[in-house]
């Protein structure tokens, strides 16, 4: 979660936490916007200080991460329905429960108080009366407020920890119920602080050594070896150290990337879909910095953040270009790659930790139109690969559709490529991961369950010489 800070400027206004979260939550629901982006301009706007800031965080996203269960109890006390309150009040009914019921720290007639006040400020007589009944009403029979007990397996996970049910359905079809119901639960648990050591200015044990002497928690990463778990720290991306070039802020299974590409020095490498560049930079880190990296994304405004991290980590390497990676072979000849990255766009349903409101904006329907995206990609970029070279595929998913299925799939239509399992650098033999069968050591499927990171797949397939 991103934290909030207190920088707004003469356009602030005075609110308390819960107003400013408030405000969030109507607009996410109303404009499809992100909780994120919004947090961060709304914490700005209300200049609020940092505890509550923090208050107004966990109230977002704990409301956004738990939306079906609460509206599921709040039904049996909404007389005349959920959908027909105005979008305000029933947002201020859903982060009333929210701390009543998950948050116990916070004493009840505090957060029945606040919210009557609220309604108040916002509304007539009438609608703060129904908010107070409401709420005293669920304070009063909070130990009423449990999940029949003979609820079907994808009613259950879905209320239990509060996803849609299309989404449960299709992880136990493909995971089975035990491991579904592990990747809900971790998909409501807070999101790992990790960095990765710039090799290229210091060393990971360096830095951890002077993260500590700051005071911080820091720890080497179980899954990648470049990575550092840290805790205490606020917002990494703000450090001295972060701006001198020492590290990176992404995610572990992220981190693995670059392991399984293990581009070399002086090869020449296509990173399709860079931005914001996390993955490019870790390559040319890897490489020395010797060779060339050409980092392509479809947005102007993205392949700026290329750039920037570039030069942040005092990299010469990468070359930046502005293209659909579907016309990529309109500027490169055909073999003229020894490496390609192709981080496909996708569902993101491996993030949903960092990004809760995802969970009720996406469709079913979507991820079959992504797919049909990730086809065109493979189809369009494989052959700038040379003979002998190395294709890794990569996605922030765990839908198989995407995943193991597009690239069995792919396999059959080009038998001049072969699965590739990656040597030595990639860690992640020594992990407790899923490998698709059909694809053995050459894929792996890393599940938000598994190490508390993201959900992440990735395939390295190599071009017959």
């Amino acid at each position: 979660m991103k934290r909030g800070g207190t920088s707004g400027g003469a356009a602030g206004r005075k609110g308390s936490a819960r107003e400013a979260a408030l405000d969030v939550l109507v607009r996410v629901e109303e404009d499809r916007s992100y909780s994120n982006l919004l947090l961060n301009r709304t914490l700005q706007q209300y200049r609020l200080e940092r505890q509550d800031a923090a208050l107004a965080t966990e109230l977002v996203y704990g409301t956004i991460q738990r939306l079906n269960t609460i509206d599921y109890y709040l039904a049996r006390f909404v007389a005349k329905g959920m959908d027909k309150l105005q979008p305000w009040v029933r947002a201020l009914l859903r982060l009333g429960f929210y701390q009543l019921h998950y948050l116990t720290r916070i004493p009840a007639h505090a957060a029945v108080s606040e919210a009557v006040n609220i309604a108040k400020k916002r509304g007539h007589p009438g609608i703060s009366g129904m908010v107070n009944g409401v709420l005293r009403n669920v304070s009063r029979r909070r130990a009423e407020l449990v999940l029949p007990g003979d609820l079907p397996p994808v009613r259950r996970i879905a209320l239990e920890h509060s996803h849609p049910e299309w989404m449960v359905r299709r992880w136990i079809g493909q995971y089975g119920e035990a491991a579904c119901e592990a990747m809900c639960r971790a998909n409501n648990e807070p999101p790992h602080t990790s960095i990765r050591v710039n090799r290229l200015r210091t060393t990971r044990d360096e830095l951890i050594a002077r993260l500590r002497e700051a005071g911080l928690t820091a720890e080497p990463s179980p899954v990648a070896p470049g990575g550092v778990l840290v805790r205490g720290g606020g917002n990494m991306a703000l450090a001295p150290e972060y701006g001198a070039g020492l590290y990176s802020v992404q995610d572990e299974s992220s981190m693995l990337v670059a392991e399984w590409v293990d581009p070399q020095p002086g090869q020449r490498v296509l990173d399709c879909c860079a931005a914001p560049g996390g993955k490019t930079a870790h390559m040319a880190e890897k490489m020395g910095d010797r060779g060339e990296i050409v980092a392509c994304d479809v947005h102007e405004h993205k392949e700026k953040l290329v750039r920037e991290q570039a030069e942040r980590l005092g990299l010469r390497s990468i070359r930046t270009v502005v293209a659909d990676a579907r016309t990529l072979q309109e500027r490169f000849p055909a073999a003229s790659f020894d490496r390609i990255l192709l981080d496909a766009p996708c569902s993101g349903l491996g993030v949903i930790r960092r990004k809760p409101d995802m969970k009720w904006a996406k469709g079913e329907s979507e991820i079959a139109a992504v797919a049909e995206v990730q086809r065109e990609l493979l189809e369009a970029v494989h052959p700038l690969l040379k003979p002998g070279g190395v294709l890794v595929y990569s996605t922030c998913t765990v839908e198989r559709s995407e995943n193991e299925e597009q690239i069995a799939e792919f396999l059959g239509r080009h038998p001049e490529f072969a699965p590739d399992a990656p040597q030595g650098a990639a860690q992640a033999d020594k992990l407790r991961l899923t490998r698709p069968d059909a694809l053995g050591g050459a894929a792996v499927q890393i599940l938000p369950s598994d190490y508390g990171s993201d959900g992440f797949f990735i395939a390295r397939l190599r071009k017959r010489a």
